[in-house]
């Protein structure tokens, strides 16, 4: 058997294009090509961990790059696709430890605007979502397609898609005042279980700048009490998100998240939490609006969030505009038209409580 040799460059353009992107657009480095490989690994080992396709992703495309991709890079990305819907995350608990297991998505599509569809979902096996010659949009971890809007529908449901409704897709959660929401949780810690020590946790600091997420962790200290957003380690798998109860710095009370029978991420609830809490103090978190320079009338903005969202705000987000390189200072930054300005922020005040910042620093 002959065995034919190949440069480096050739296997690169190979691999992109078995990922089934243009190798004369997108090049292994770029998040489009990541999150194909991502979403590629998942069809053949979901269920499985996040850790397991991170692993994974990074097994395969380090070997072939100058410059190894870093494991955070391929996290967040994961959890894009995760927020997207391309994924399903589910936890699976057991009396020694809760994991995240991650199922794959059923194949859909969701309108954005007439004539465009955002694409989600993932088929087993390696199986492309949609046939070859269909002409997909890759932008960061999003595809989607533009059709006639009056064929769309039956064309789609022919390539076995499943519609979604823009208001199920988003799964905005019922409004409410910020004290109405903690109070469930307050009222639930305070029948919770006794907590004792926990080596190794960490909360979130509620009167650090709440422009700087990472900056606001911090392990307790003595003069803390009151509630706090924290995580703490487990034997196995990622630290547990919890609402824990401090007096002086020591841990009364604990409830792991999320609670109350919801399926939505542990993560999608503390954050809400935290911004319930930073609401109610008077610091609520906030977002900046920038109108891009150039465009009579201003047609389109740039958005900066300085706190991570829960899905359904992502999925708004992803739905509205697009993920740009985030503005200095940001955690993260969109690009959204003006037209969808105006109910993005009726999102972000009636479910988090922020405040809108038009064009003005942090």
């Amino acid at each position: 058997m002959d065995i034919a040799t190949r440069r480096a460059d050739e296997v690169v353009a190979l691999a992109v294009a078995t990922l089934g992107l243009d190798p004369e657009i997108l090049v292994l480095e770029h998040p489009e090509t990541i999150c194909a490989s991502l979403r590629r690994a998942a069809s053949f080992l979901c269920p499985t961990t996040p850790r397991v396709l991170v692993d994974t992703t990074l097994e395969v495309l380090n070997p072939l790059l100058d410059e190894p991709l870093e494991r955070d890079e391929v996290a967040t990305l994961l959890e894009q696709l995760i927020s997207t819907g391309d994924l399903l995350e589910l936890a699976e608990a057991t009396p020694e430890r809760s994991t995240r297991l991650l199922y794959l998505g059923p194949p859909s599509y969701v309108e954005k605007v007439p004539g465009q569809y955002l694409l989600t979902g993932i088929r087993s096996s390696g199986k492309a979502l949609v046939p070859d010659e269909t002409s997909v949009e890759y932008v960061g971890h999003k595809r989607a397609v533009v059709l006639d809007s009056s064929e769309a529908d039956s064309q789609l449901k022919a390539l076995g898609l499943h519609r979604i409704g823009t208001k199920q897709w988003i799964g905005q959660p019922s409004t409410s005042p910020a004290s109405a929401y903690l109070e469930q949780f307050r009222h639930r810690l305070a029948v919770g279980r006794a907590a004792g020590h926990i080596d190794g946790l960490t909360i979130i600091d509620p009167a650090a700048k709440p422009t700087y997420y990472h900056g606001r962790w911090r392990p307790p200290s003595t003069g803390d009490s009151g509630d706090f957003v924290g995580r703490r380690p487990q034997a196995y798998g990622s630290d547990l998100w919890c609402l824990v109860r401090l007096v002086d710095g020591n841990a009364e009370r604990l409830i792991d998240l999320p609670f109350g029978g919801s399926t939505s991420p542990a993560r999608d609830q503390a954050w809400r939490l935290q911004a319930a809490i930073d609401a109610e103090r008077g610091a609520p978190q906030s977002f900046r609006t920038l109108a891009i320079p150039g465009a009579t009338p201003t047609a389109e903005y740039i958005v900066d969030l300085f706190a991570p969202l829960p899905s359904w705000a992502e999925r708004y987000l992803e739905l509205a505009g697009n993920p740009v390189d985030r503005s200095r200072g940001a955690l993260f930054s969109y690009r959204i038209p003006a037209g969808a300005l105006e109910e993005l922020q009726s999102v972000l005040t009636s479910t988090l409580w922020m405040s809108m910042n038009e064009g003005e620093g942090q």
